[in-house]
């Protein structure tokens, strides 16, 4: 091609190369946006520049910054090229947020990355992004139509599975208890809890589910699942006021592996997926324009605290 030459107009492309007509759109408005074709109305288009800018503008829509999410965020970028424009924005579980994040960014980037963690339908919001351009993950959106590309945590058969792997331990206690954080950010999915609960059922291992932490919850001989690092925090700390001996005594698992996990306390049993394979995995669908939705390995971690 040379600076100034016209191109085949979208219907002699379509039928010389046998491609749909909105695939040829598509991507005759991908290259004007790059700005390697011009369109001048009523006579066709037109080679801009020989020289093709490649740098992605890309859109990221997570829930809220915690340490894996960073994991997630820096892996995701490395992946990517080093010319790659990031613009990250947070709905802090606000649905009217959300909306309006996605809606006032529509048309303004080559791909959108959206962390839809919301226990009601957002397909028709997230549906107004094209599909070749958009990129759920952390959690997949069933009801959502189009080919799109995805990666995300399978969360009940994540956890129920995790459950199962650390069921000798599990066994060493009296209950184990799932407690939600509903008072704090802190986000869980509806599949936790049903994988939870089916674990219980299937295992007959008493299990209870709590909507928030309290002092008076934590008693030796149970064990209890934890989400928020704030309860994390609240339960060594009175762990460690009464003498008890985490891993023995009580059991902890936490949800969610980030570098401190790995060292406090000797060490917290984790049930999470693997978010730095996830940002990974995220550039990679990108890169190669893959439209296929990926199951993210996940598992339980055990450490001391169980």
């Amino acid at each position: 091609m040379v600076h100034g030459q016209q191109l085949p107009s979208i219907t002699e492309l379509s039928d010389s190369q046998q491609i749909a007509r909105v695939t040829v759109a598509k991507a005759y408005e991908e290259l004007r946006q790059r700005g390697v074709i011009i369109a001048q109305h009523g006579k066709g288009f037109y080679v801009a520049s020989t020289e093709v800018r490649t740098a992605l503008n890309v859109f990221v829509l997570f829930d809220t910054l915690n340490a894996y999410k960073e994991t997630l965020y820096y892996a995701f970028k490395a992946s990517l090229p080093a010319d790659t424009a990031f613009s990250v924005f947070f709905h802090h579980y606000n649905r009217e947020v959300f909306d309006s994040l996605i809606r006032n960014n529509v048309g303004r980037y080559n791909y959108y990355v959206v962390m839809p963690h919301f226990n009601e339908d957002v397909s028709e919001t997230v549906g107004q992004i094209p599909a070749d351009k958009l990129l759920v993950i952390d959690q997949s959106i069933p009801t959502l139509k189009g080919d799109y590309a995805a990666v995300y945590q399978p969360f009940e058969q994540d956890v129920y599975n995790a459950l199962v792997a650390g069921l000798d331990r599990i066994r060493h206690y009296h209950r184990l208890t799932l407690v939600l954080a509903e008072d704090q950010f802190q986000y869980v999915p509806r599949g936790i809890v049903n994988g939870f609960k089916r674990f219980g059922r299937d295992y007959h291992v008493p299990c209870s589910v709590v909507e928030s932490y309290t002092d008076e919850l934590v008693w030796p001989g149970e064990a209890y699942l934890l989400f928020a690092d704030l309860d994390l925090v609240r339960f060594v700390k009175q762990v460690n006021q009464r003498s008890w001996k985490l891993g023995d005594d009580i059991g902890l698992i936490s949800y969610d592996d980030t570098p401190m996990k790995e060292i406090l306390e000797g060490g917290i049993t984790v049930i999470s997926t693997d978010f730095a394979e996830m940002g990974r995995t995220a550039g990679q669908l990108i890169s190669e324009r893959s439209r296929v939705q990926v199951a993210n390995p996940g598992g339980l971690i055990l450490r001391k605290s169980l």
